[in-house]
């Protein structure tokens, strides 16, 4: 699918890797929806892409029914979804502030794994109806973390929530498949996103060399050029691909 004048729904659109992924497919003539929980941040990004903001939580119902046709009165039936919405945490089972609070690893499952399924499926209906562009109707793609194969230690929850993404990126493939939509995710490594911005630039340093080649932070338009890649290839379907300059995450 080719993105020039396709509709595109980004949630968490309006940081990180969501923010450079909104560029990446303005670039190639998309119509840009931002979603995102702060609306300046999403008015922001929206205004530079020459897109329509939409304010909602993912792990609203109605809140995302509302930004999917609020998105469509402006650009038509959404073709694209990403997935970019998620929160981080760390903390361990059993620390020195005792034991981990359930509410924290639910909010975490919430946001990252049932919020991206929620819009996954909301979507999915609105384009099921639609009449396929080519040899399909859309892409879904979703965001996970190489945390979902190498958590490290106070990761439980967010590993936990991305391994969940990660699990059910081939079957929501299969399942759509007969609807011709196409679903697959990124597994992003260490990325300079706003959850790593607040490090100072030593510290910056230090994790980048971790990375075995090449030996840096990530750049969050990396990202957005994947996306944009798998979106425009038909053959990739039901796959998570890591990017992550061959890390493999320590235990700490």
């Amino acid at each position: 699918m080719q993105l020039k004048d396709v509709a595109v729904l980004i949630t968490g659109g309006g940081s990180g890797l969501g923010a450079a992924t909104a560029r990446a497919m303005a670039a190639k003539g998309a119509k840009i929806g931002v979603i995102d929980q702060n609306k300046e941040n999403a008015e922001k990004v929206a205004a530079e892409v020459k897109g329509v903001a939409l304010h909602a939580d993912v792990t609203d119902e109605e809140a995302i029914k509302a930004a999917i046709a609020k998105a469509e009165a402006a650009h038509g039936i959404a073709r694209v979804l990403m997935n970019c919405a998620g929160i981080g945490g760390s903390q361990r089972i059993i620390g020195k502030d005792g034991t981990y609070p359930l509410a924290k690893f639910v909010r975490i499952i919430n946001v990252n794994l049932i919020g991206t399924f929620n819009v996954l499926r909301l979507f999915a209906e609105r384009l099921a109806t639609a009449e396929t562009i080519g040899e399909e109707r859309g892409v879904v793609i979703n965001t996970a973390s190489v945390a979902a194969y190498e958590g490290q230690i106070g990761q439980i929850a967010y590993s936990a929530s991305k391994g969940g993404v990660v699990g059910l990126t081939l079957p929501a493939a299969r399942d759509l498949a007969s609807l011709k939509i196409r679903v697959n995710t990124i597994a992003p490594g260490l990325f300079l996103t706003p959850l790593l911005m607040g490090l100072n630039e030593e510290a910056r340093k230090s994790l980048g060399a971790q990375v075995p080649h090449p030996a840096r932070l990530g750049d969050a338009s990396e990202y957005g050029n994947l996306a944009v890649h798998i979106v425009e290839n038909p053959m990739l379907n039901g796959e998570t691909i890591r990017l992550d300059g061959a890390i493999r995450m320590a235990p700490r």
